[in-house]
């Protein structure tokens, strides 16, 4: 796997080079691969990670994923679920290719979650994010009535609006939404 895309970022550069439009088009758009962008609201990082290749996820950029969109309040790390990737890139792929997701919140610990359940009726007390099954994010300058809808399209899972805070929720558990 490393070799192709060891294979594949020479053979954009060398497209590059020669002028060939049409290799380092075909490199670049390998559509069994599937990469994310990530901006996370409260720690600052950023992530732009190919998770799947060659039908597979790959394990290391997995990792990068959970550290990002770990519990910041905390600073725990777990494992997110991967279906959850293919669902943030099929979300994002209806607006673009390189949208960048400003994550609000993925992994909650159980004090977190707690803490947060206590503090707003809004929190559930055995949500998703627990699970590293949850994301809320937003994409900027794009309408959050429109990734809502693209969200509840897909019925991947459980998808929430919150307009007021400026976030949309997206779960990979039983179809579902409000």
């Amino acid at each position: 796997m490393n070799q192709r895309r060891s294979f594949l970022k020479s053979s954009v550069a060398l497209a590059s080079a020669l002028s060939l439009p049409s290799l380092s088009r075909a490199a670049i758009a390998a559509p069994h691969e599937r990469s994310l962008r990530f901006y996370n609201t409260h720690t600052g990082e950023t992530l732009r990670s190919m998770f799947w290749a060659e039908g597979q996820f790959i394990p290391e950029a997995l990792q990068d994923i959970n550290r990002v969109l770990r519990d910041h309040r905390s600073n725990t790390i777990a494992n997110m679920d991967p279906e959850l990737m293919l669902l943030l890139d099929k979300v994002s792929s209806q607006f673009s290719n390189n949208e960048v997701i400003h994550v609000i919140s993925g992994y909650r610990s159980p004090e977190t979650n707690r803490k947060l359940a206590e503090a707003s009726g809004g929190v559930a007390k055995h949500s998703m994010h627990l699970e590293g099954k949850a994301i809320d994010i937003r994409l900027p300058g794009r309408d959050l009535a429109q990734l809502h809808k693209a969200a509840m399209a897909l019925k991947g899972g459980g998808v929430g609006y919150y307009p007021t805070s400026q976030f949309v929720h997206m779960d990979t558990g039983r179809v579902r939404h409000w």
